[in-house]
Order: C-alpha cells, then structure tokens, then sequence
C-alpha cells in the first residue's frame, strides 16, 4: 500500500476538550408557516384514499338508520299494510339501511383506491347469497321428501 492509500484508512484522531464542550444555543424556534397542500399531505398518513366522515355526514347516516329502523316498526305495529306486501317492503327498507351503513359509517365508494375493499365486499355478498339461498333449497326438498305423510293430497 502507497502512504496515500494509507492515510485514506487513518483511524479517527481523538477530539480535543475545545472542540467537543457543550456550545451554547442562542437559537429561538420560530412557528413554521404551513400552506393547505402540506396540511393535506400531512393528514394523508396511509389511509389509501379512505374518505373521513364529517360530523355531519355521521349525524345525516345515524338520521337515515333511525328512520329506517322507525318504518317498519310503525308499519307492523299499526298494521298499515297486508303481510303479502309489508315483508318486500322491509326487505326494501333493511337493503336501504344496509347502504346507508356502508356509505355514511364504513365510507365505502366507487373511488379506484377502494377497488379491493368492493371486490372483497361483492364476494362476500355472493357467499351470504348462495349460503341462504342453498340453506332454503335444501330445507325445502327435506321437508318434501322426508315428510311424505305430510304432503296435501292432490
């Protein structure tokens, strides 16, 4: 090795008292002037796009399930409606307050950061769907095939 290349490799010399003694600071932190795109950045922290519900719109959601809640019950208890057509009609309140639910409480929506949180929530449904609809199918045949003195007589 050359004595360049040596004096590349030179251990760290030793500082003196002078130069590592405690310097005074005269420095005062001054606020720090944020503009909105910042202040939006900042807010930003990992949510993916994930929308923030206001108090408002939490106020609205809550309004809108408590209506949907009242409907029916008002229905049933004032026998407002014959029971071949109060039962859609829930069913149509009870899918109306599930939307409600998913846009004003889990802030789901179309946008494209929300892609895998619609496609885990679709396959879901289809699973819900086809374990209710395959439950009712199967009830039905048990109960025409294993009851067999229990049929009407045609």
């Amino acid at each position: 090795m050359s004595g360049k290349e040596h004096d590349d490799f030179k251990s760290p010399q030793p500082k003196s008292a002078a130069t590592t003694a405690a310097k005074p600071t005269g420095h005062v932190t001054k606020p720090v002037d944020v503009d909105a795109t910042q202040a939006e950045a900042a807010h930003a922290h990992g949510h993916d796009g994930a929308g923030h519900g206001t108090v408002g719109s939490y106020l609205f959601g809550f309004a809108a399930a408590v209506v949907l809640t009242v409907i029916p019950f008002a229905l049933v208890m004032t026998h407002a409606l014959p029971i071949a057509s109060l039962i859609p009609v829930i069913l149509g309140l009870a899918v109306v307050q599930v939307v409600v639910h998913l846009v004003y409480f889990l802030h789901m929506n179309t946008s494209s950061s929300q892609g895998w949180n619609n496609a885990a929530f679709i396959f879901t449904v289809i699973i819900v769907g086809i374990l209710i609809v395959g439950s009712i199918w199967v009830m039905y045949h048990l109960n025409t095939n294993m009851m067999p003195g229990m049929a009407p007589v045609e």
